[in-house]
């Protein structure tokens, strides 16, 4: 299922496949993840900008979110619009994910039901959050 400009419908694997590439596929419509150290992000241009979905362009991450973690993959303290860092009132949910033998949240498109990356609880202030997410699922958004 999937929610652009306000009119759900389903996308078939097709469809994805035809949209992203084999990568951004593989993680987001197949729950995958990038080596560490291999995603290509485009910095921003301001604070003020944003990182979306790449397969709806729904608003995720804020720019000023991000910070350096060392985990290889890109991290933010804050999900977009979101309460305290929780994905409450954002384009991102979490469900639990007890996938490879871990119990881990997922992070996860609200719009298009991408797969995006993980949560945390070892963030820095002010959220202790850290949202861990393949730069794959990520394109940079015009800022508004």
């Amino acid at each position: 299922m999937c929610n652009i400009k306000g009119k759900p419908r389903a996308v078939s694997d097709e469809e994805w496949r035809a949209r992203l590439t084999p990568l951004q596929f593989a993680v987001t419509r197949r729950a995958g993840t990038e080596p560490p150290f291999s995603g290509e992000l485009p910095p921003p241009s301001s604070a003020s900008a944003r990182y979306g979905c790449v397969c709806c362009g729904a608003p995720l991450f804020r720019a000023a979110d991000k910070f350096d973690s060392g985990s290889g993959w890109p991290s933010f303290h804050s999900a977009a619009d979101g309460a305290a860092g929780r994905p409450d009132g954002s384009s991102v949910e979490t469900r639990t994910d007890i996938s490879h033998g871990m119990l881990r949240e997922e992070a996860l498109c609200r719009r298009c039901g991408a797969h995006l990356g993980h949560v945390f609880d070892d963030g820095p202030r002010p959220t202790g959050l850290r949202y861990c997410i393949n730069a794959a699922a990520l394109k940079l958004t015009p800022e508004e």
